[in-house]
């Protein structure tokens, strides 16, 4: 299983200690509940099989920024997000820069 980036060794980010991976989603299909949904269940994958085989890693899934204040301020994104424990990267797709970390 593949998770996009290993960011302790490729993003020029620090989290102060912390290892971690990150699932990079773009969200450009037309339906983004489709694209929410597919990103869900990797993100459940990803998170299950690092517990397994790397659980000092943490793991975040990463949305671009415009994706993250119209979509994912919808209640019931925000509640899937949650209660599925999903923490977020947020990207300016122009600028290559990581926005927000949220956990």
């Amino acid at each position: 299983m593949y998770i996009d980036i290993g960011a302790e060794q490729i993003i020029g980010a620090q989290r102060g200690n912390d290892k971690i991976a990150v699932e990079v989603k773009s969200f450009i299909s037309p339906s983004r509940i489709s694209d929410f949904h597919l990103a869900h269940g990797q993100f459940l994958d990803y998170r299950y099989a690092l517990e397994d085989k790397d659980p000092e890693r943490i793991l975040y899934l990463a949305v671009p920024r415009f994706v993250y204040q119209t979509f994912f301020n919808l209640a019931f994104i925000n509640s899937v997000v949650q209660r599925s424990q999903i923490k977020l990267l947020v990207y300016d797709l122009e600028k290559e820069t990581i926005e927000q970390w949220i956990k």
